[in-house]
C-alpha cells in the first residue's frame, strides 16, 4: 500500500498563496489517480481536485477551479496543490489520497489516505 504524507500547509491572508505537496511511500505512486480532499470542522470531507495517473485529465470542483491547480512530479513521487487568491472559506484540513484509475470524487473512492496539513485563511 501507498504511504502518503503531506507538507506546506499553513496560516495566510485572504488572497495569499499556498502550495501543499503530498509525497508517497514507493514509486508505484505515480500509477493511481491522485486527489485532494478537505474537510472544514462540522463539515463532510469534500472534493478538491484529482489528477489521473498519466498526467493528462485534471477535475476540480467548482469552488477552487481558476484558484488551484493539482500537478505531479513522478520522478519525486509527490502529488501537488497550488493554491492562489486564497478565500477564508478555504480554512480547512486538507488530504492528498489515492485510488484506482477511474475513480470520482468520493471519499469512499480513495483506499489511500495522508494524516492531513493545516490550512487557515485569515480574512
Amino acid at each position: 500500500q501507498v504511504r502518503l504524507v503531506e507538507s506546506g500547509g499553513g496560516l495566510v491572508q485572504a488572497g495569499g498563496s499556498l502550495r501543499l505537496s503530498c509525497g508517497a511511500s514507493e514509486r508505484a505512486f505515480s500509477l493511481y489517480t491522485k486527489a485532494w480532499f478537505r474537510q472544514a470542522p462540522g463539515k463532510d470531507r469534500e472534493f478538491v481536485a484529482a489528477i489521473s495517473w498519466t498526467g493528462v485529465s485534471t477535475s476540480y470542483a467548482d469552488s477552487v477551479k481558476g484558484r488551484f491547480t493539482i500537478s505531479r512530479d513522478s520522478a519525486k513521487n509527490t502529488v501537488s496543490l497550488q493554491m492562489n487568491s486564497l478565500k477564508p472559506e478555504d480554512t480547512a484540513v486538507y488530504y492528498c489520497a489515492t485510488g484506482p484509475a477511474g475513480v470520482g470524487g468520493k471519499p469512499a473512492d480513495y483506499r489511500n489516505w495522508g494524516q492531513g496539513t493545516q490550512v487557515t485563511v485569515s480574512p
